[in-house]
């Protein structure tokens, strides 16, 4: 993989980008791209989660599946898309559920980065997809990198919100045993914000004041949502 590991997760990645695992998953990505298969997001983007987010400022993980695949959408971030790029549905559906829950009026785009700048960690599992084909990348080898991620916030002190809509990041979760093994941390189960989910039981969650209030109660300043 040639992407720039960012200082502060380099002592979590290194260990597992040396492993045959993730030298395969590199050399796959290689091999499609020369195979003309557009994957999302570009070379460079993909670990801007982990820019955006050092580990010793993350507050919040919220866990994705993976990039969106329609073009221009995906840059490194779940769940965000560029400024320019039109909103997809679940994350029209997360603004409702922000508006609802803390009176917030979302941004005019779906760009979330001022999150991941106050240390929301947008995380997806897998960190790459080929365009137009939703899942076509889990089970390469992505999920042994972001596992250690995970794995890294969750084994800290420091007591973090974990954000989990639906079944797929809730199973990642359960790979994670730190993340329920005592009451340092917070999780957040709730069906998913797509559109065929999220009547179910998203809307009205209130997963933001839900955060917030737990960083207060331990001593560190909310989300500016």
């Amino acid at each position: 993989m040639s992407e720039a590991i960012p200082p502060s997760w380099k002592p979590v990645l290194e260990p597992v980008l040396a492993t045959p695992g993730a030298r395969q998953l590199g050399g796959w990505l290689k091999a499609e791209e020369a195979a003309g298969k557009q994957v999302f997001p570009p070379r460079g983007c993909r670990l801007r989660a982990l820019e955006l987010t050092p580990l010793d400022s993350v507050k919040v993980v919220i866990l994705g599946q993976d990039p969106y695949h329609g073009p221009g959408q995906a840059h490194g971030l779940c769940f965000s898309v560029p400024e320019a790029v039109a909103m997809p549905p679940s994350l029209v559906n997360i603004y409702k559920e922000l508006a609802s829950d803390l009176g917030v009026t979302p941004p005019g785009h779906g760009n979330l980065e001022h999150w991941a700048r106050q240390g929301v960690l947008l995380l997806n599992n897998a960190l790459t997809v080929e365009a137009h084909r939703a899942g076509s990348h889990a089970g390469k080898g992505w999920e042994a990198i972001t596992d250690a991620v995970v794995a890294a916030v969750a084994a800290r002190e420091v007591p973090t919100a974990f954000v989990l809509w639906g079944s797929h990041a809730q199973g990642k979760a359960a790979r994670i045993p730190a993340i329920g093994e005592s009451d340092r941390h917070l999780a957040i189960r709730s069906p998913h914000p797509s559109p065929l989910s999220a009547y179910r039981g998203f809307f009205g969650s209130k997963p933001f004041s839900r955060i917030n209030a737990f960083l207060e109660a331990h001593g560190q300043a909310p989300i500016a949502w």
